[in-house]
């Protein structure tokens, strides 16, 4: 696998080719138009998409805070030919990362059926159903982070 870039959009034309990645894997494949991929939190939440060499998006995330102590990741999406490489957990432990250093430990999602097992083995916990009104099955999940405390050792 070739090195994967992972950052935010920054261009107009960046952040319109994340949100058609969006639609494309998300959205467009179960029917919902491109209204569907946008909510209200965007310009609140912190974006990543990953790219490859050539600057072509594999995969995309985003997170936004809920309260002062809990974030929530949504929107996670990985082109089909490159899951299970990585890219989806790079881009978990960025946002991951991301809460951590806005003093927020806890992060919620909803997963997609398929994608509970992904989480699980990132350390989310099940907490239960969860109807996203699309019709797909979907679980409302939940890690706590760890508050990492640099040892006393250290340089």
């Amino acid at each position: 696998m070739e090195k994967i870039n992972l950052r935010s959009p920054l261009t107009n034309s960046e952040w319109k080719k994340y949100f058609l990645f969006r639609w494309k894997i998300l959205r467009e494949p179960i029917g919902l138009d491109k209204k569907s991929t946008k909510d209200s939190l965007e310009e609140k939440s912190y974006h990543l998409m990953a790219t490859d060499i050539s600057e072509n998006i594999l995969g995309v995330g985003r997170i936004h805070f809920l309260n002062k102590k809990e974030s929530q990741i949504r929107y996670m999406a990985v082109q089909e030919e490159y899951r299970k490489m990585g890219i989806g957990k790079q881009i978990v432990i960025g946002l991951e990362g991301f809460s951590i250093k806005n003093d927020r430990y806890k992060i919620i999602l909803n997963a997609r059926d398929n994608a509970v097992n992904f989480y699980s083995r990132l350390g989310y916990k099940i907490l239960g159903p969860y109807d996203a009104g699309i019709g797909i099955d979907h679980y409302k999940m939940s890690k706590n982070l760890e508050i990492v405390f640099p040892s006393s050792d250290s340089p």
